[in-house]
């Protein structure tokens, strides 16, 4: 799970003066910064903050959708690219708040890849309505996390040879070009300053070493009682072990390999194999987290420490302890285990995606031509044989 924000610096509710009223508040992300934790608490209490006057306008949790959608891009692998309608459906979500405060948050807003878009998404939320609130964490905390998000997206790529890539390698824009477009945080922070103006421009620094921190920063700005944003539990955030991320790694490679269709990879592997594997096992105390070496972790401690001198710079208000973001964080005190993956964890990974093979509609159930299996989709030969174990295990 990712949180939240220091202990000393963040003032308590009462020490932060809410925003006005009738702001509506932009939560742009960017990833890996507590957005998730944030996103399940305030959709959690939707119907409480709605008697204090303020109102959580998406209908889900994340309206990732609209915000892919207005900053253009395509979306998971192998998922259904967003629409202009998705934006304009959470845009009249928005205007059907009428003047009173309402909270959107979604770290792909961070994706905004120019100045005309930013305007646009003030300007169609709100104009002079629009808040923006930034969320950081240290750049040595978000690599490993969003390294094996972008591995649950296809990355082939191990994590040293991405960090390399990330941090040596000029123009440092592959394998993901999203990568710095997001965690350049003062760049970021920059974008959106240009367009709503310091003035109404707020970061916060995450601190993990205070888990409630994050929520009551959120309370205070907008005016709620304090306690009312509580966690909620998602098994389907967590993070992977390095085992299970390696295990994917190799299963991104074989199936790039192979040319099979990005739908097959959505539905089967991220929405099957990993989401069962995350909701089913809990990584225990031996599993081997991600490590990030040390040369890079000092190299990120270093931008991190620019970053900070910049957005200080630009007339911001800071919430939390700068200093956080340039932290280098002590060795481990014992030589790493080898990472291994449970005969358990592997079970349920594949089961997830005989499951999902298995829960797929078939396309066509009109009577077909006799075929051999080279004849036959991959994507048709995943559901057959889902059904088949599936039936096999039922009748047992």
């Amino acid at each position: 799970m990712e949180t939240d924000c220091t202990r000393d610096e963040v003032p308590a509710n009462s020490a932060l003066p809410p925003l006005p009223a009738g702001t509506r508040l932009l939560h742009i992300g960017p990833h890996k910064t507590g957005t998730t934790s944030i996103q399940g608490a305030l959709f959690a209490a939707k119907e409480a903050m709605a008697g204090h006057g303020v109102d959580f306008p998406a209908t889900s949790r994340h309206p990732m959708s609209a915000a892919l959608a207005i900053c253009a891009r395509p979306g998971m692998m192998g998922n259904s690219k967003p629409t202009e309608r998705h934006w304009e459906t959470l845009v009249e979500q928005v205007a059907a708040t009428g003047r009173r405060t309402s909270v959107i948050s979604s770290e792909f807003f961070a994706d905004a890849p120019d100045d005309e878009t930013v305007e646009r998404i003030v300007q169609e939320l709100g104009g002079d309505r629009v808040y923006v609130l930034v969320t950081l964490r240290p750049l040595v905390r978000i690599m490993p996390s969003q390294w094996q998000q972008y591995v649950q997206n296809g990355l082939r790529m191990g994590y040293e040879d991405w960090l390399r890539h990330m941090l040596k390698k000029p123009p440092y824009e592959k394998p993901n070009p999203s990568f710095w477009r997001r965690h350049r945080h003062d760049r970021l922070v920059e974008r959106w300053v240009r367009v709503v103006g310091a003035e109404r421009v707020t970061v916060v620094v995450v601190d993990d070493r205070d888990r409630g921190g994050l929520m009551r920063t959120f309370e205070a700005l907008l005016g709620l009682p304090e306690n009312l944003l509580q966690p909620v539990p998602d098994t389907a955030n967590r993070s992977l072990t390095l085992a299970e991320t390696e295990m994917l790694r190799n299963l991104n490679v074989e199936f790039r390999g192979n040319e099979l269709p990005e739908e097959l990879y959505s539905q089967l592997v991220r929405y099957g194999a990993v989401m069962h594997m995350k909701n089913a096992c809990a990584p225990g105390p031996d599993d081997v987290k991600i490590r990030t070496p040390r040369w890079a972790a000092e190299a990120a401690a270093e931008i991190g420490a620019e970053m900070a001198e910049r957005i200080a710079a630009m007339g911001v208000r800071v919430l939390g302890d700068p200093a956080v973001l340039s932290a280098v964080p002590k060795p481990p005190t014992r030589a790493e285990a080898e990472p291994r993956m449970a005969p358990e964890v592997a079970a349920q990974a594949l089961y997830g995606a005989l499951a999902a093979a298995a829960a797929a509609p078939v396309g066509n159930t009109a009577p077909v031509q006799a075929r051999t299996v080279h004849q036959t989709s991959s994507k048709e030969l995943v559901k057959v044989l889902g059904h088949r174990a599936l039936k096999k295990l039922r009748r047992r």
